[in-house]
């Protein structure tokens, strides 16, 4: 099959990232033909005068709608591509030069109807940003649940770097409504239907998280909100790995008990823990600064999800209520 690529990109309020997101593609080394669709999802301050200003060098759809979420615009974007083969980005992300290429040579070497790809922190990003990136994605952290090289045939992609086929958008009719954990549902179910998803260890882009210590609790809250409502949507898919955070926050917390009534060995477990990652941050950052922020992203990120991750076990599985009623700033409905 001959592969027609369209990015699918949605956005809300963020007109410089759509500049600079432009720019990479304007900076793509390829001769792979593509075409780009932009939804402006509802925005109050729209990126549609920067779109202008790339219409002759790039080929750009662009739509405003009603605020509806990232899930149903990437819906709407697909619907009225031209490609038979859809890229998913989240405008907060960079492509490397390469980027395309990668991908076809990928999907011509083995072709999968849907595949996802890694996310790196470019040199130009904040100390914060390299910080919150390596706690994302490294192997010690969620970034390990969430699978890497070795789990390359059974990925589960993410909506910030993922490819879908025009048929298996079809077939399952995209997105759901839930946000954040549209992406997995949706790869879960294309799963079910029999289609093979991959990761692209080599078509990474740089995702650069705008995001404050705050937002980084709040998102990290909602990832753990999530996790149990796909669970109860997708019983066959629950693994004890997804309870990781929650039992390492307990667990220090009765570390620091244990400690102070004469068994301080749990806490040299945490201890030694610390200084892998520290020490792994240093190898990947480059940076001594940058590997204390990630300490304490590390921190936020399993407070953060384990809290949420309980919280939604509590509600959800054992008192019984209804997602969507329960947590309604979850659901776009």
């Amino acid at each position: 099959m001959q592969l027609a690529f369209t990015f699918i990109i949605p956005v809300y309020n963020r007109p410089n990232e759509i500049e600079e997101l432009l720019q990479s593609f304007v900076a793509l080394q390829t001769d792979v033909i593509f075409d780009i669709v932009i939804i402006e999802d509802g925005s109050s301050v729209t990126s549609k005068e920067v779109v202008e200003k790339y219409r002759e060098l790039l080929k750009i759809d662009y739509y405003f709608k009603s605020n509806s979420g990232p899930g149903d615009s990437r819906n709407y974007g697909m619907e009225r591509a031209k490609g038979n083969y859809f890229i998913i980005l989240d405008s907060d992300c960079l492509l490397p030069p390469n980027y395309l290429n990668e991908v076809q040579k990928s999907l011509k070497e083995s072709y999968v109807d849907c595949f996802g790809g890694p996310d790196a922190a470019h040199k130009s990003f904040s100390s914060l940003q390299k910080a919150i990136n390596f706690s994302m994605t490294s192997i010690l952290t969620t970034g390990g649940i969430r699978g890497g090289k070795k789990h390359v045939n059974t990925f589960q992609p993410r909506s910030f770097n993922m490819g879908l086929s025009k048929e298996a958008f079809l077939k399952t009719q995209g997105f759901g409504k839930i946000h954040p954990g549209e992406d997995p549902d949706l790869s879960i179910r294309l799963t079910k239907l029999g289609y093979k998803t991959k990761l692209i260890p080599t078509a990474f882009v740089y995702h650069k998280r705008r995001i404050s210590w705050n937002k980084f609790f709040i998102q990290v809250k909602k990832f753990g909100l999530v996790r149990p409502i796909l669970n109860k949507w997708h019983p066959e898919t629950a693994k004890v790995t997804y309870w990781f955070p929650s039992i390492f926050c307990v667990g220090f917390l009765v570390a620091i008990g244990a400690t102070f009534i004469g068994f301080p060995w749990l806490i040299y477990l945490y201890v030694i823990y610390f200084m892998l990652a520290f020490s792994l941050a240093i190898i990947s950052t480059k940076s001594v600064s940058i590997a204390i922020m990630a300490i304490l992203a590390i921190v936020i990120q399993f407070a953060g999800y384990g809290y949420g991750f309980l919280k939604s076990i509590f509600y959800i599985h054992l008192l019984g209520k209804k997602p969507e009623k329960q947590f309604p700033n979850l659901f776009f409905l």
